[in-house]
């Protein structure tokens, strides 16, 4: 029986099939920085205060609240874009 060693095994990276990273929903984006941010107080309220524990999930937080704006600024950005489009082609505009 063959044995394998793991230096002769090739691992490949994982890739998505598309080029294109999945789309994020707003309420996962909203639980991912109430997780955060609960995690930061409960680092702050142990005897210990985890400082940098809660620093770190702090930012985890921020960067989710950045994602949900950005993500609701290019909706509302593309709906603008569609309803003057639609005024275009009604002839109001």
């Amino acid at each position: 029986m063959a044995t394998i060693s793991p230096a002769h095994v090739v691992v490949q990276p994982y890739a998505p099939t598309s080029g294109h990273p999945s789309p994020v929903h707003p309420i996962q984006l909203h639980a991912d920085a109430h997780n955060a941010l609960t995690m930061a107080l409960h680092y702050l309220r142990q005897p210990t205060a985890n400082v940098p524990g809660a620093a770190r999930k702090t930012v985890q937080a921020l960067a989710a609240l950045r994602a949900l704006f950005l993500l609701n600024a290019s909706d509302a950005a593309h709906t603008a874009a569609q309803a003057q489009q639609v005024l275009r082609e009604a002839g109001h505009v």
